[in-house]
């Protein structure tokens, strides 16, 4: 009995995790498609990225703090555990595993001429994507252990998480439109045709449902983890934020308008989780 109303609880998870990645993914797919829009006018495409970068990095520092370090802290309370612990172990944890990545996957930052990471024949586009993916993964994953969290815990704290993990969709949705434009921009302006550096974008977003299914189903094996996970993802977005999206985000002049954009999806998220947690 209880181990069948487990197996629906984490089938029902499953299947919100699902939703919830798949709407992040959905949003990469629109953002992608500004590329029609606005085409290889490199003056209109360079000042989108810069505000699209800056509205992603917003909207990932006001998750990792509300959706994810929050949420790690009550858990390791509960469990007895020192809230600061797990939430500073883990979010450091994650910094080191981005910078691992970092390290070791090829790939190439928007506005750069060398690659980073271990040499590679791979062509230029091609490395400049993986850089994207590399930003999707703490991103599928902050979802996907949220939607674990709901799903592991009963009464009014799984509701309470419940509506934290919709909203941590509904704000990595968000922040995913501008960046999937991120993604097909460039592209465009490295001389693909539009409808590739569409196709190409939309797909960039996969890892994040992929990440996030991934770790409810996992559930069950990770929930004594659940608070050093939880600031795991956390630690990674906020490298993601600190190395690459804000200096991205300030390239070139009139960089007030990357700033702008940072306040605007910080304070985004922070309303959509306050509101809906």
């Amino acid at each position: 009995m209880g181990v069948a109303m487990l197996d629906a609880q984490t089938l029902q998870a499953l299947g919100m995790a699902a939703l919830g990645c798949g709407f992040t993914w959905f949003m990469t797919t629109a953002g992608s498609a500004v590329v029609f829009l606005t085409g290889r006018d490199p003056a209109r495409g360079k000042l989108m990225h810069r505000i699209f970068l800056g509205f992603a990095a917003g909207v990932m520092v006001a998750a990792s703090v509300w959706s994810l370090l929050n949420p790690a802290i009550e858990q390791a309370e509960a469990q007895g555990v020192p809230g600061w612990l797990p939430a500073a172990g883990g979010f450091l944890a994650g910094v080191a595993f981005l910078i691992a990545l970092d390290s070791l996957l090829p790939h190439l930052h928007m506005g750069e001429d060398e690659p980073e990471g271990l040499p590679s024949s791979w062509k230029r586009t091609t490395l400049m994507v993986s850089a994207v993916t590399l930003h999707n993964i703490p991103e599928g994953m902050s979802v996907g252990l949220m939607f674990a969290l709901a799903a592991t815990s009963s009464g009014a704290a799984g509701e309470g998480y419940l509506g934290m993990a919709f909203a941590l969709a509904l704000g990595i949705g968000l922040q995913n439109f501008p960046e999937g434009a991120a993604v097909s921009l460039p592209l465009a302006r490295e001389g693909f045709t539009r409808a590739k550096a569409f196709v190409v974008g939309s797909l960039s977003g996969l890892v994040e449902l992929v990440f996030g299914v991934a770790v409810v189903l996992a559930a069950g094996w990770i929930e004594p983890f659940m608070p050093w996970l939880l600031a795991f993802a956390a630690g990674a977005m906020v490298y993601v934020v600190v190395e690459e999206l804000i200096p991205e985000a300030h390239l070139g002049e009139h960089s007030n308008v990357g700033t702008l954009g940072v306040i605007v999806g910080f304070v985004v998220m922070m309303v959509l989780d306050v509101a809906l947690g």
